[in-house]
Formats: structure tokens, sequence, C-alpha cells
């Protein structure tokens, strides 16, 4: 960890106002908040937070967006309002070296799309089929009391899930419904998600610090569909790293 990189995280709390008050500290470079990586990491840390109330941990994150996009973001995903700030571009992203994703001249739609397809960004097409096939290594995301609406005609209960699949692991089409209820929400306020196309294929990062402002964990995405280097397990670095 070099000095300029602690002194990046340092200023990067002062500027604006990350103290908190517990013995460790996320903060999460968001792309886009229409990104599909956004809504799920920000969906996966809401539900972390639920089940861990206790969590001697704050979190932050910064998002590329504006206010309609916050207000419509936190209400899907039930990220807290006061634990995100949206910024009008990429240059804290640029600062602390996240990548900036593919770039080849023709726009952001088009640099996403060629991402979509694992071009500059290997791990996607694994991931996507994980979604469709399922993951014996993976937990299951919708117990069997969940009502799921996709779409706004097509509902049903996890219950489908366990009655076809079984449960206590990724079962195949339960991570795809996931996404496609995601991607169902950001098409339906794609103005307010989507601030600027340019940014569409723009990385983010999470760095993990302890109460001296230290960075003991930080991970850089290079991938869509890869916010995290364990994704069978996104969060799984919280549960290592932080203890009381």
């Amino acid at each position: 960890m070099t000095d300029k990189f602690q002194n990046d995280i340092k200023n990067l709390i002062e500027e604006f106002n990350f103290n908190g008050h517990k013995k460790f500290k996320l903060i999460v470079l968001f792309g886009l908040l229409g990104d599909f990586d956004s809504f799920e990491y920000a969906l996966n840390l809401k539900n972390y937070i639920d089940n861990n109330q206790d969590i001697n941990l704050d979190i932050f994150a910064i998002a590329i967006g504006n206010q309609n996009g916050k207000e419509k973001f936190c209400k899907f995903t039930g990220f807290r309002k006061e634990n995100l700030t949206v910024v009008s571009n990429n240059q804290i992203h640029n600062n602390l070296k996240v990548s900036r994703g593919l770039d080849i001249g023709l726009g952001g739609w088009i640099n996403m799309l060629l991402m979509l397809s694992g071009i500059n960004s290997f791990k996607t097409i694994k991931e996507v089929i994980r979604g469709y096939l399922g993951d014996r290594k993976a937990k299951q995301i919708y117990s069997e009391f969940d009502k799921i609406v996709v779409l706004k005609f097509l509902k049903f209960s996890g219950n489908s899930f366990k009655k076809v699949f079984g449960d206590g692991y990724l079962r195949p089409f339960e991570l795809a419904t996931f996404r496609l209820n995601n991607m169902n929400e950001i098409i339906q306020n794609w103005s307010d998600y989507i601030f600027n196309e340019e940014y569409l294929p723009q990385r983010g990062a999470s760095f993990l610090l302890n109460d001296q402002n230290q960075v003991i964990y930080k991970f850089f995405s290079s991938d869509v569909l890869g916010y995290s280097s364990n994704m069978r397990d996104p969060l799984g670095f919280l549960s290592d790293l932080i203890k009381e």
C-alpha cells in the first residue's frame, strides 16, 4: 500500500465527511447508479446489514448519478440515502486508478455491449452462465416465503425454486431472475439511473478501513458483474476481516 494511495483515501474521507463512528469503514465506488453491479452490490450490502445488525461497520458509497436517480435507487435497493453520495463524473474513480472499462471510441453503449459479450471483461460470460445454471457452492437468494415479481406480469413465490430445484444453494435461474428484476427497474427509469451513457463502462472498487483509517482490503473491478473478488460470496471479505 503506497503512501500516495493511503493519502488519496484520507482525502476522500475528508472531502465527503466519511467519518463514521464504528471500528471499520467500507467505502464503495459504484460506477453509474444504473450499472448492474451497482444494484446488485447495494442489495447485497443492505441484506448484509439487515442480517448483521450489530456489525461494527460504517458503509459509504459514491456513484455517478443525480438526485432523482439516488432517490429511486435507494427506494428500490433499500440502501440508506445518507450513506450514498452522487457525483456528476468519474474524476474520483480516475484519481484512485479505478478501471474505466473498455473504450474503443464509439461511445458508452458500444463499449458496454462489447464488455457484456466478454471483450475486455473476461469473467462476465462465466458469471452470466452461472446465473442460469446455478451454483452449488453459492448461497440461495430467495427464501420459500419471498414473493417475486418479474416484469410486473410474472408473479411467483420463492417456493417455486425449492419445489423444482431444492434449497440450500444457488438454484438454476435464481440469480438470473434476481438480475432481470434489477434490469427491469433500470430500464423503466433509464433517464434517472443512466446519468451519462459515457460512463456505462466505468467499473467500481471497494476499500475496507480499520479504526485508524488504514486500508486493510481493496478490490478494483475490471469486469461487468465482477464487483467482488469472489462472486460466489461477494461480501465474504467482510466476514473474514471484521473482528469485534
